[in-house]
């Protein structure tokens, strides 16, 4: 890959980063060869961190919850709205979503559950601020993430698992993504260190309580380093889940 020709070479560095993600996501084996679990990753049109996911979900029996995440995720912007006139209530609503913990991965799952539950109304999207448009998107590509699973042998379990198995099944596939609250209230991501910040439309920017580690879908640059779409984890999760890349100390 390092001499593939392309037309637009992107920088090395880049590449090498990209490479040592699937290496420690355990796509890729020592020789820079897909491994097994690489090539069954290579059948989901997603980010390699959220097909890791949806395929280490089965261990945690929550495969149902995190292809529904990762489908609201993959819409390509957020599903609730604020209009000018009803911040208060649009911010309300969307903390009711967030009643139970999880953070924010499991706000969005609660609403697009909900969502389900009125048999996908559009009158409830706006009762509740929420653009219907993304959820029919959403909706479309959990459909097309099911029959993915069906194709490569996933079953879409779902045996009543509680919060922590559903962040432990997005750890599996986010544990690269990781930040550790520091004693000045901002986090650092563990690898790199840098100081990073929980984005405001996220629902644990509220807590009086921030959670010391969490996982995060991105980073995004504007006036500082935010994260978007965080939820809690526990520290004991990423010797678990990935000793080759965290060392207990």
């Amino acid at each position: 890959l390092l001499h593939f020709d392309f037309m637009d070479k992107p920088p090395p560095e880049t590449l090498m980063r990209a490479l040592e993600q699937l290496y420690a996501l355990g796509a890729l084996n020592d020789r820079g060869e897909l491994t097994k679990l690489g090539r069954k990753m290579a059948e989901f049109p997603v980010d390699p961190m959220m097909s890791k996911a949806i395929i280490a979900s089965e261990t945690y029996n929550c495969t149902n919850e995190i292809v529904t995440i990762v489908s609201m995720l993959s819409i390509g912007g957020s599903i609730f709205y604020r209009p000018k006139d009803k911040i208060v209530h649009a911010d309300n609503a969307k903390l009711n979503f967030a009643r139970g913990g999880g953070g924010d991965h499991c706000t969005l799952l609660r609403c697009y559950n909900e969502w389900v539950d009125t048999n996908y109304s559009t009158q409830w999207c706006y009762e509740n601020y929420i653009q219907v448009r993304l959820m029919n998107k959403a909706r479309d590509i959990r459909e097309q993430l099911e029959g993915l699973c069906e194709r490569v042998e996933i079953d879409l379990v779902s045996k009543s698992p509680d919060i922590d198995m559903i962040c432990k099944g997005l750890t599996s596939g986010y544990f690269y993504h990781t930040a550790k609250l520091t004693a000045g209230n901002d986090y650092k991501t563990i690898k790199n260190q840098h100081t990073v910040y929980i984005h405001p439309s996220s629902v644990l920017i509220k807590d009086d309580n921030p959670p010391k580690w969490v996982i995060y879908h991105e980073l995004s640059f504007t006036t500082k380093e935010y994260m978007r779409y965080v939820s809690p984890i526990k520290n004991e999760w990423l010797i678990e889940i990935a000793p080759h890349y965290y060392q207990s100390n």
